[in-house]
């Protein structure tokens, strides 16, 4: 919401300036999101003139040489352009200095040989309307020449972007703002603009059998949806434009001027917060309005000039004839006010706001109107925005409102009575309030008081009604206007209120901060995945998690792996020009339980990287390409599962159909299949765009969890030497590294500390066919003494006949 503060220093003026009036309205609870500045700078340059005389240029037929009168007994020379500038007007004029609503400064300016000191400014250049084509004419019985024009327009003001939270809809109005500003600030309040009503004690009809003195009828046939019509008829309506004070106050506060009687609905519906349509009483079929709910497939067209296709859930107010307008939402095109109307019928109801709110998602259209009504405004404020109405309808259409008012459902429910005991509001707030200072504030807010035994009895005013309910939101009340800041800080109790994190959160930090001291980026992707996504990856799980209420069709069931997610983002970054990705994610996946009744499905904690190597040579963009195949994948998993300190292994499988049938491998530990490690498949890397190496990962961390040492155990380091020697061993190639150096481990144990392949040869004519030498790199060492070359000699020849009789292999050279 945007409200000008000028328009709202009308009904309360604190002595802060705009700053502070911000900044205390955003610690009481009404988020200002910016002050913003709507109109023109350095006033002082802008004022009131009189047109003495208005020649026609010498060499412009479009242009006119006017004297203006400028005050202080002096005149000045001005060139205008506008078709309707005559000697005699009063007019705004911008002397040289001002500076305009774009930020240009105004200079004196020759124009076609003539010299022109300053503006005769239109509409348009005040920022108070859109016209442009004409000048603005101020009333000829109105301000002096020289008066500063500020006097006269409203021609510059801060405005306030407002936040508004859905349950106050009350300070959707400048009014209400006021109200609010008045409770924050102890500012004075002015009485209502609706305190002042043409039409009351001039005869209401109450419902449809008392309106024969209107020339309106008008039935509610859904009372439920529609809890209180309003309606008012003017004669001897003038359309015409509207004020500038008007416009001006429309135009800061976001809205386009149009005419007088649209822009008093604007204006009304701005001020008190309550939307109002008015109807050309000539142009309601048979002179009837009904408000019923629409019938299926019934179309309206809008004032947007677009057809509307209803259902039973929507209302609408139909004529004779038809549907005419959607309640609550937008008025139709039909019957709305035109050039010609002389007559018109003022509406001001009250809607269903979740009705309203469903009607405006259903149909896609948003409005003023709608915004309002669907946070539930109150009956009340109907004949609130009426007597407004009524006033500017007399004053600027010069309009004969016809005695009687159609009142159909009339005020809401009598005021509830909430007890706020003073203990109450100590325990909850953990500070005492004093009863006369609670009630100072709830007075503020129109609350009525009473006093009781222990505390106050209060009755909340009709505009809040539905907002305060019990009294925990009277203790919100008073602690907010009160000031939040005052309350005490305290730390919470030790009893039941640790703030460490439990073993499965510090086991999924640890993994996070080992992959990115890797240099990986972690993404966050959505847990929802199209139902194409499984057959792109080649999965072939036969149930997922199906959403009943998808948001589309890319999101309508539940992911089971991180590996899609991981490549849309890859995909996304590649076409953007980023060569080399080292991504991760980490969350839940969605498994359908086993039971095919109404189980949960599983939601297991799962890791993946993903790493895409370069489609090009170094470049300045990426100059050092990282590669991205099984080995770098395998890597990157080394740290993140050493970082947890868990056993694991790798095994070669060909299960997964969407990694390389040769470069793929169980994750293994604790002798069971935690996830998976390889290079993606060719064809599923070039679908989403990626046709160089790509691999990755991806673990079920929760099955990792168990077997994670958190709480590690460490060997005093020895002084002593080790003894470190190679050796080459021939297997057969079917034979892997891993069950080479497992075997040798255990065959050389307790001395044997550590075995690594280093280097792997084949020869068919030195080592014979579809066998393989791996070199493997041992290290003896024992803590408490050195190793003798004996003692390292038993243990080699018990690795080597380990190697002969488990594995069929011999030492390279024997």
């Amino acid at each position: 919401m945007r409200a000008p503060v000028e328009w709202l220093r009308e009904y309360c003026a604190p002595s802060l300036d705009t700053a502070a009036l911000a900044d205390r309205l955003a610690m009481t609870g009404t988020e200002v999101e910016r002050v913003e500045r709507h109109g023109v700078a350095a006033l002082e340059h802008f004022v009131v003139g009189r047109v003495i005389e208005a020649e026609q240029h010498p060499g412009a037929d479009r242009l006119r040489v006017c004297r203006v009168d400028i005050g202080g007994g002096s005149s000045t020379q001005i060139v205008c352009g506008a078709p309707n500038v005559a000697a005699g007007q009063s007019v705004a004029v911008a002397k040289p200095g001002a500076v305009m609503p774009d930020g240009r400064m105004l200079a004196a300016a020759t124009l076609r040989g003539v010299e022109s000191n300053g503006m005769i400014l239109a509409e348009d250049e005040l920022a108070i309307g859109a016209e442009h084509d004409g000048i603005l004419v101020l009333d000829e019985n109105g301000a002096e020449p020289g008066t500063p024009l500020t006097e006269v327009l409203a021609i510059s003001t801060d405005v306030l972007v407002l936040e508004i939270t859905p349950n106050r809809p009350d300070c959707l109005g400048i009014y209400g703002l006021a109200r609010e500003v008045h409770a924050a600030t102890g500012a004075e309040l002015k009485p209502p603009p609706w305190a002042v009503d043409p039409g009351r004690g001039a005869g209401a009809a109450a419902g449809p059998s008392e309106q024969s003195e209107l020339p309106i009828r008008i039935t509610v046939e859904c009372p439920e949806l529609c809890p209180r019509f309003t309606a008012r008829v003017f004669e001897q309506v003038r359309i015409g434009p509207s004020p500038p004070w008007l416009k001006a106050r429309l135009t800061a506060a976001g809205q386009r001027p149009i005419s007088n009687v649209v822009d008093i609905t604007n204006y009304v519906m701005l001020l008190t917060g309550q939307p109002l349509h008015a109807f050309d009483l000539d142009r309601i079929a048979g002179r009837e309005l009904i408000v019923r709910r629409a019938r299926d497939q019934e179309t309206v067209q809008t004032l947007d000039g677009q057809t509307r296709t209803l259902d039973s859930d929507t209302v609408l107010i139909a004529d004779r004839d038809g549907p005419t307008s959607i309640a609550g939402v937008m008025g139709g095109a039909r019957s709305e006010v035109e050039p010609g109307t002389t007559r018109v019928l003022m509406e001001v109801a009250n809607w269903n706001g979740p009705n309203i709110h469903r009607t405006s998602l259903k149909l896609g259209l948003r409005s003023e109107a709608s915004t309002r009504f669907e946070k539930q405004l109150q009956p009340e404020q109907a004949i609130e925005a009426q007597a407004v109405a009524a006033r500017l309808m007399i004053e600027l259409c010069g309009a004969r409102l016809i005695p009687g008012t159609v009142d159909i459902g009339g005020p809401g429910s009598a005021p509830r009575t909430i007890r706020l005991r003073d203990a109450r509001v100590g325990a909850v707030l953990g500070a005492p309030i004093a009863r006369e200072r609670s009630r100072q504030i709830l007075q503020a807010l129109e609350c009525a008081t009473a006093d009781a035994d222990d505390g106050l009895d209060v009755e909340p005013p009709a505009f809040r009604r539905d907002d305060i309910t019990r009294e925990a939101d009277l203790i919100e009340e008073v602690a907010r206007l009160d000031g939040l800041q005052k309350l005490p800080a305290t730390l919470p109790s030790r009893h039941g209120a640790s703030g460490r994190l439990t073993a499965g959160q510090r086991l999924r930090r640890t993994a996070a901060d080992a992959l990115t001291a890797q240099g990986l980026y972690e993404i966050v992707g959505w847990s929802f995945a199209s139902r194409a996504s499984e057959q792109r990856l080649r999965l072939t799980r036969s149930r997922v998690v199906e959403l009943q209420n998808p948001m589309s069709a890319d999101q309508a069931q539940l992911r089971t792996t991180l590996l899609g997610s991981l490549l849309d983002v890859a995909q996304r970054n590649r076409v953007r020009g980023a060569a080399t990705l080292r991504l991760f994610e980490a969350g839940a996946v969605y498994l359908p339980s086993a039971d095919t009744g109404h189980s949960l499905p599983r939601e297991p904690y799962h890791v993946g990287v993903l790493l895409a190597g370069p489609s090009r040579p170094a470049t300045w963009r990426d100059p050092d390409p990282r590669p991205a195949d099984l080995f770098a994948a395998k890597g990157v998993l080394a740290g993140l599962l050493d970082a947890l300190r868990a056993p694991w292994t790798v095994q070669a499988t060909r299960a997964h159909a969407f990694l390389h049938p040769g470069r793929s491998a169980n994750v293994i530990v604790a002798d069971e299949p935690i996830g998976w490690l390889g290079e993606i498949h060719p064809v599923i890397a070039a679908d989403w765009d990626l046709g160089d190496a790509v691999a990755g990962f991806e673990l079920d961390l929760d099955a990792v969890a168990p077997h994670a040492v958190t709480t590690p155990l460490y060997e005093d380091l020895t002084s002593f030497p080790a003894v470190r020697e190679d050796l080459a061993v021939i297997v057969s190639d079917r034979v892997t590294s891993a069950e080479v150096v497992a075997l040798a481990l255990r065959a050389g144990a307790p001395l044997l500390r550590r075995a690594e392949v280093f280097d792997v040869y084949r020869d068919p004519e030195r080592i014979g066919a579809g066998n393989v030498s791996l070199a493997i790199a041992l290290t003896y060492r024992a803590p408490e003494r050195t190793l003798t070359d004996e003692e390292v000699a038993t243990k080699r020849q018990a690795i080597i006949a380990a190697l002969q009789s488990e594995l069929g292999g011999r030492v390279r050279g024997s």
